[in-house]
């Protein structure tokens, strides 16, 4: 039985208007960041050589949804929704082996449970798990892109150096990786941009709380970060200083020990292998 690895998904009208509500064509938002925790757990499992489990669990991994959590589920990386800290929760207990950032892990705390400080959204993994070069591979050098939140988009509609969110994962991926400067209010073109070693620069969201961007950069290392009020500021002023912190831990913390291991013995928690996607042996 497999490890599902939660990620939020919805199913929405292709028709926005009030048609839409009658006609019964849906199809997923597909937000990039919302792409990646599947994707990176696939990556790391394939290189560890791990296989599937007789008993399923449920791990969570990537992106504010910690509401979306069950009892018992594995937590790893995750965040709380800064829309839905006064929901009641839906869960009893968690397994947690890491949290996004402080902001998560008090919030979690409050509620009585154990919660390492291991910080870090495992979208900065991405850097490693498929290199920079790899990825821009395909396209066109430039010197800035602009990612909105899913929600801000019509906000930077017309501008030439836009980049859709729900765009194919690995166009927004290469399109990041081909950047000199990326800044918006997306906060996973922010952290991919961020394990590519690219300069970013958080644009105020017009709709998301400050809550999952505080999470993500103090539990970085960076308390003092400064979001621009609008795209030609963040321009203007360039990247923000890089995350202080190493990734390592966040790496270490992975759940491997919910797979068997090649020889169908329960995997152990041990420093886990990256192998870098190539040309030769992956072509997203």
């Amino acid at each position: 039985m497999p490890v599902t690895v939660v990620n939020w998904n919805p199913r929405r009208p292709v028709l926005r208007s009030r048609l839409g509500r009658l006609v019964p064509w849906r199809r997923p938002v597909n937000n990039f960041g919302d792409l990646l925790g599947p994707m990176v757990v696939a990556k790391i499992v394939a290189d560890n050589k791990l296989v599937e489990p007789v008993i399923s669990h449920r791990l969570l991994a990537v992106g504010s949804i910690l509401n979306l959590a069950r009892t018992g589920d594995v937590i790893w990386g995750i965040g709380a929704n800064g829309k839905t800290l006064d929901h009641p929760a839906r869960y009893r207990e968690l397994d947690i082996r890491a949290v996004r950032g402080p902001l998560t892990r008090q919030f979690l705390l409050a509620q009585g449970y154990d919660v390492p400080e291991v910080y870090g959204d495992p979208g900065l993994l991405v850097g490693k798990l498929w290199p920079r070069e790899h990825c821009a591979r395909r396209f066109e050098r430039r010197a800035v892109s602009v990612v909105p939140n899913l929600h801000d988009r019509e906000h930077a509609a017309g501008r030439s150096d836009v980049t859709d969110p729900t765009d194919n994962v690995w166009t927004v991926l290469g399109t990041i990786a081909a950047s000199e400067l990326v800044v918006g209010s997306s906060l996973h073109a922010i952290v991919a941009a961020e394990s590519f070693g690219i300069p970013a620069r958080l644009v105020t969201s017009t709709t998301e709380p400050r809550f999952k961007y505080e999470d993500y950069y103090r539990g970085t290392g960076r308390a003092d970060f400064r979001p621009a009020p609008d795209v030609e500021t963040a321009i203007t002023w360039g990247g923000e200083q890089p995350p202080s912190r190493e990734v390592q831990p966040l790496l270490d913390a992975f759940p491997s020990d919910l797979w068997l291991n090649a020889r169908g013995e329960r995997a152990e928690c041990r420093p886990l292998q990256i192998i870098p996607a190539s040309d030769e042996h992956e072509r997203p």
